[in-house]
């Protein structure tokens, strides 16, 4: 079963970025891989996904603020997150799915990773 290893969280001010990376430890060719995030109290929630080939979906309370990216030669993923606000906070998770709907759907077939998390003060 693939792995992946999330890094790149922190805390940050409102107004500002951060970028995420997400490493598998195989090439997903063919396969989507997704970020996730779970706030304190609240179920984990959809944030992004794209597929290998560059198919992209967004939760509509990102979009126009993160960016999904992937290096097809690191087997990463990226997620450029800017204007962050409070409600952003979260320790933030990636995994992967056979296809970018069953990512948004949360279908995923991968371990989760360990998260990392991002702070995001007002």
């Amino acid at each position: 079963q693939a792995r992946v290893v999330e890094s790149g969280g922190g805390l940050v001010q409102a107004g500002g970025s951060l970028r995420l990376s997400c490493a598998a430890s195989s090439a997903f060719s063919g396969y989507a891989m997704g970020w996730f995030r779970q706030a304190p109290g609240k179920e984990r929630e959809f944030v992004a996904t794209i597929s290998w080939y560059g198919r992209i979906l967004y939760a509509e309370a990102v979009e126009g603020r993160f960016t999904i990216a992937i290096d097809n030669t690191k087997n990463t993923v990226y997620l450029d997150m800017n204007t962050l606000q409070p409600e952003d906070t979260a320790v933030y998770y990636c995994a992967l799915s056979r296809n970018t709907d069953a990512s948004r759907n949360g279908k995923i077939i991968s371990s989760w990773g360990q998260g990392t998390q991002v702070t995001v003060s007002s």
